[in-house]
């Protein structure tokens, strides 16, 4: 509520008739921006999250719908972790539970990986243009030194059995883990392989991870140039890598709200163009993010009824019957 209530206070901070009315110039043009590039994105974040498996066998179609349901719930809820276990448990039926945990925290690993080298791509070449020394250009070079450390202390810990760790706290606590302690092992035993033995999967997660982010410029560059301000493709790349950027560092709030669209006024207001644009752009941009949350969870309705109901296959053929039974998480 409180993020509702900071994006409706920056927007009738600036001219609301003026973004309103630029929003209802865009006519047709918001169709575009409703499909286009966002499907590539997706696309290209699926076959990231695809190399994030230790083996091939997970169909395409079902990871594909399996992220956009799961990507409904990460900007619905806080800390954007709810979709990761709702991609883990459509995909009951079609990968091992331990396989597929495992995949989607590799995944959001390289994903980030992925987005921290956009924002250095952004923050070289914000070095180049006006903003080079502003409080806006070091706060970006301190989130990226954050975000390294960050990123790899939770390589370290995922190399170093979490998973088993965070499953005999909760039984010392007298917390009942969601999944069995076998399960749990398993899945450390599969993000160690999976670090150990793929090198060439976990580069190409990344890559695909990181033209998915650079799909993210062209889809800026496009909503401005539709809204009037006609900007460079770099201009372009700082304002969603900077964007990028404040969504990591506001992750418990739920898409962000409000807190990026303050991002997005900074630092459209720091590269010269005007607050209305700014404020124009973040609603085109929700615009879109509720019709593809929209879009998830009627996929996630779809899938949820064919998902089984026996218990969840295992990896390890010792298991006992029933510890990988998976449960909803939504």
């Amino acid at each position: 509520m409180l993020g509702l209530a900071l994006l409706a206070a920056l927007v009738v901070q600036n001219d609301p008739a003026a973004v309103l009315g630029s929003i209802a110039d865009l006519s047709w043009r918001l169709a575009i921006v409703l499909c286009f590039p966002v499907t590539l994105v997706t696309l290209f974040d699926t076959l990231g999250w695809r190399f994030a498996f230790l083996r091939e066998g997970v169909a395409f179609r079902a990871l594909f719908a399996s992220r956009l349901a799961g990507e409904a719930f990460n900007l619905t809820t806080p800390a954007a972790i709810g979709g990761e276990a709702v991609k883990a448990w459509l995909l009951r039926g079609h990968a091992p539970l331990d396989a597929s945990l495992a995949s989607v925290i590799v995944a959001k690993t390289t994903i980030t990986i992925a987005q921290g080298l956009f924002l250095l791509l952004g923050i070289v070449v914000a070095w180049r243009s006006i903003l080079s020394g502003s409080l806006l250009f070091y706060g970006m070079l301190w989130l990226l030194a954050v975000e390294a450390v960050a990123l790899g202390l939770f390589v370290l810990v995922q190399t170093r059995g979490m998973f088993g760790w965070a499953g005999g706290l909760l039984d010392r606590l007298g917390v009942r883990a969601a999944w069995g302690r076998s399960t749990l092992g398993r899945v450390d035993d599969a993000l160690g392989q999976f670090y150990r033995t793929a090198p060439q999967r976990l580069v190409l997660s990344i890559a695909f991870h990181f033209a998915a982010w650079l799909l993210g410029s062209l889809e800026a560059w496009l909503i401005l140039k539709f809204l009037g301000s006609e900007v460079s493709l770099a201009t372009a790349t700082v304002i969603e890598a900077f964007g990028t950027a404040i969504k990591v560092a506001t992750f418990l709030i739920p898409a962000s709200l409000g807190v990026l669209e303050g991002g997005f006024l900074a630092t459209f207001v720091a590269l010269g163009l005007s607050p209305t644009t700014a404020i124009s752009f973040s609603l085109v941009r929700r615009a879109r993010e509720v019709a593809w949350i929209a879009i998830g969870l009627v996929v996630f309705a779809v899938m949820r009824p064919r998902a089984p109901n026996a218990p969840e296959a295992s990896s390890d053929p010792e298991s006992h019957p029933g510890e990988g039974r998976s449960a909803p998480r939504c």
